[in-house]
């Protein structure tokens, strides 16, 4: 928790923003700034995106000591925190049995 909270403070000097949709605690900033902070600092990199139905790409950062971040990015390059923490894993992609 308190590498969470370390990581939301740095952030929120780095990227904090007037947002005009979003709730007034959300860190948003150039994708480029998280990516050199959280991999400077955090020793995180992406490991894993999506692109949602919006037209959005979100992204999964993770460090080999189990720290992650997620973050969403707009069309136009604004990206903006979703949240952080520890403990992550990797699981094994395994696909459902049909049910019987």
């Amino acid at each position: 928790m308190f590498r969470t909270g370390l990581a939301v403070t740095a952030l929120s000097a780095m990227f904090l923003t007037a947002p005009t949709t979003a709730s007034a605690q959300t860190l948003c900033g150039e994708r480029a700034n998280f990516l050199k902070h959280l991999g400077q600092n955090h020793k995180e990199a992406p490991t894993a995106m999506g692109l949602t139905s919006t037209g959005k790409i979100i992204e999964v950062l993770t460090s080999e000591d189990g720290s992650w971040t997620i973050i969403i990015t707009d069309p136009d390059g604004n990206s903006c925190l979703v949240a952080a923490g520890e403990a992550w894993e990797a699981m094994e992609r395994v696909a459902l049995k049909p049910a019987a």
